[in-house]
């Protein structure tokens, strides 16, 4: 892990892939909650995970932190977010074939995996949904939609992902989903934060 300054209040750890920013995250976020350091936002991304409003000197004591016990961690604990999905994409079929199954196996591997959010963006409530692992990773679309709906449901690369809101997007569709995702009303506002465990359960 290599930390950089981003700006005059934050740091980014650069790590070296995904599992080793869960740890880091799990391990910020334990420091945190037991009053050991002050930041703001804990941000992760695809390999960094970014430390907002942090007080002077901290990149020196990150940077002396020894590593997580692990950088391969299990689930976070708590409870599985169920996500009723009905599996109509217009992707679903494509997407048996490319893992040479039938389309029932392809809903059944979707249902049995759970998925743990390894990072928000792309639009507010967009969780990118580890679990399927690099073996059934698929390409996005050549060329992406001008519209997907809100709710549905899509692959790309080794992620899973659920629309919150209409918008262009070549994710490959797989099913649709009528639970929200994001809401300004609600605390947090999104669903799906970083850690939280998911299932797709057939609808």
């Amino acid at each position: 892990m290599r930390v950089r300054r981003a700006g005059a209040g934050a740091l980014l750890l650069e790590c070296a892939d995904g599992h080793e920013v869960e740890a880091w995250r799990r391990e910020v976020s334990r420091r945190r909650a037991a009053g050991e350091l002050r930041v703001t936002d804990i941000v992760p991304g695809a390999a960094t995970l970014l430390l907002d409003g942090v007080e002077a000197g901290l990149a020196e004591a990150v940077a002396s932190w020894p590593e997580p016990a692990s950088t391969v961690v299990p689930p976070t604990q708590g409870p599985v977010v169920e996500i009723a999905t009905v599996f109509d994409g217009e992707d679903l079929a494509d997407v048996a074939g490319r893992w040479a199954v039938s389309v029932p196996a392809a809903v059944a591997r979707l249902t049995e995996t759970e998925f743990t959010v390894a990072f928000c963006g792309f639009a507010p409530g967009f969780a990118y949904l580890r679990g399927l692992g690099e073996k059934f990773a698929v390409p996005r679309l050549g060329t992406p939609r001008p519209r997907v709906p809100a709710g549905a449901v899509g692959l790309a690369g080794e992620y899973c992902g659920i629309y919150p809101t209409a918008s262009p997007g070549g994710w490959r569709l797989v099913g649709r989903t009528s639970e929200t995702l994001f809401d300004v009303r609600n605390e947090p506002p999104a669903l799906l934060g970083p850690g939280t465990r998911m299932r797709l359960v057939a609808a």
